[in-house]
């Protein structure tokens, strides 16, 4: 009887603890979770998301998490505020944990039902067959050597001044869609529709964090940091949309933006993401054997190697205490979403680039 009493009194603790250990339960089961939850209930999330905010011309998202942290901070302030004057009573810090409990365990159950349940499916091994391997010092070398080639070639066929239309965010966006649809029509799967990609309203501040860009799950947005060097663009909102089409591994979203632009006859996004791909493959190697990276390095077009000094200047630029901050909390965020690499969890897109060379050939690098 009186465990009657108190479920019925604490009626939203018991409904939000049943999700969040259902919640949990399910993520144990990868086929279940791909099955029923990313190609059943996330599509039709995610979808209805879209079309609620897609069209807005703004970011919801930011939005959102700008007021979030407004409140947050607000909150804190006003408590601080009480604690000093001495009134220690009145602040109810009791009642004051029990909401804040409360509200991340609702934050809790509504990300992972949006979004979170993600980082348990199958994914790409599964639906590509591609062998989940710790690659060999020779497999990078020959990973690094095709990408070494494949960006050398690139950049001769485009021209840097063109690099400007990537500044306009209808046309990058736009070009940005038109490969995954270009790439839906080989692999189904990868469905987006309908895309919705924003640019952030935060995105010089976003540079002191060293963060791109980002998949909102309580907007379905794809947010992107625009104000980064203009020939990293297309390889950033790539990687975000692949996101947006239900995978959270930071190496599944590098591999399909690597697939989607290889389908884009644009030698921008191309060049983009072979950059993109040699940098992963380039940090590896150079873990492995730092004297054959250096002489890779070493040969890379002098267009390259300013690219490389750009990139390496611009994030100098912006590195102090709050990026080291972010990257640590969002490395232990990786961590706890099945990523143990943490940070480096990006790198490993050079497993699934390695398997794919290996199933398909080295052209298809």
């Amino acid at each position: 009887m009186n465990w009657l009493i108190w479920t019925r009194k604490h009626r939203t603790w018991v409904l939000l603890g049943a999700a969040a250990l259902l919640i949990k339960l399910v993520s144990l089961f990868p086929a279940l979770v791909e099955t029923w939850y990313t190609r059943g209930f996330y599509i039709l999330v995610s979808k209805a998301l879209r079309f609620l905010f897609g069209w807005i011309p703004f970011s919801i998202g930011d939005i959102l998490y700008a007021v979030l942290i407004f409140f947050l901070i607000y909150r804190g302030l006003r408590g601080l505020a009480w604690l000093f004057r001495g009134r220690k009573k009145d602040v109810g810090w009791s009642a004051g944990f029990r909401k804040l409990g409360l509200a991340l365990l609702l934050l809790y159950v509504i990300f992972y039902a949006a979004w979170g349940l993600n980082y348990s499916r199958q994914g790409i091994a599964v639906q590509f067959g591609l062998p989940d391997k710790k690659p060999t010092t020779q497999d990078l070398d020959t990973l690094v050597w095709l990408l070494h080639n494949r960006i050398n070639h690139d950049v001769t066929l485009l021209r840097v001044q063109d690099r400007d239309s990537l500044a306009n965010q209808a046309y990058l966006f736009n070009q940005a869609e038109q490969a995954y649809q270009l790439t839906r029509k080989k692999y189904p799967f990868l469905d987006s529709r309908p895309v919705s990609v924003k640019a952030s309203l935060f995105g010089r501040l976003m540079n002191y964090t060293g963060v791109q860009g980002y998949y909102n799950p309580f907007s379905g947005e794809a947010q992107v940091n625009t104000t980064i060097p203009s020939f990293l663009l297309p390889s950033v909102v790539t990687h975000e949309i692949g996101h947006q089409a239900g995978y959270g591994m930071e190496s599944e979203a590098n591999f399909l933006s690597f697939l989607a632009s290889r389908q884009h006859p644009s030698i921008h996004f191309q060049y983009a993401t072979d950059f993109v791909m040699y940098a992963y493959a380039q940090s590896m190697l150079y873990m492995a054997d730092s004297l054959k990276m250096k002489q890779y390095d070493s040969t890379l077009h002098p267009q390259v190697q300013r690219d490389m000094a750009e990139y390496r200047a611009f994030y100098e630029k912006y590195q102090g205490r709050v990026e080291t901050m972010i990257s640590w909390l969002y490395a232990n965020y990786l961590k706890i979403n099945n990523q143990p690499a943490g940070k480096y969890a990006y790198d490993e897109v050079v497993i699934w680039l390695i398997g794919w060379y290996k199933k398909y050939g080295k052209t298809a690098i």
